[in-house]
């Protein structure tokens, strides 16, 4: 056998090979209290993240809604307001116009109904 022939085939023994390696997957999992954390496989190896328990069925802290009342309402709701802007005359609720005056009640009943209603919505839970 000549050097070179030697040489290649020693090469070629000696490489290790890394798709072995690659064959393993990591699976990150978030486990509450004192739940278990699943044993590791062969080919599976598990990352644990230990949360409360009180954390258990409540919405990620990412995904819950922050913020004052005006920026969690939505456009719709914002644009009613701006429906009477500059509106004058009867039934108007301004001081403005020929029985600008008329329109005031209305207004107050109006957003008492919306207050009482968005006041329910917020008492009523979610159904599953």
């Amino acid at each position: 056998m000549t050097l070179a022939a030697a040489a290649s085939a020693l090469a070629f023994v000696a490489v290790p090979e890394p798709a072995a390696a690659q064959q393993n997957s990591i699976a990150e999992i978030i486990v509450y209290g004192n739940d278990p954390c699943p044993r590791s496989t062969n080919n599976e190896i598990y990352v644990c993240n230990r949360r409360p328990e009180t954390e258990r069925y409540r919405i990620p802290q990412n995904m819950r809604q922050s913020g004052t009342l005006q920026e969690m309402q939505s456009w719709a709701v914002r644009s009613k307001n701006l429906e009477t802007v500059g509106a004058t005359g009867i039934n108007s609720c301004s001081p403005v116009g020929p029985a600008g005056y008329t329109g005031c009640l209305q207004k107050v009943i109006k957003e008492a109904r919306g207050q009482r209603k968005q006041q329910a919505d917020e008492e009523t839970p979610p159904q599953q």
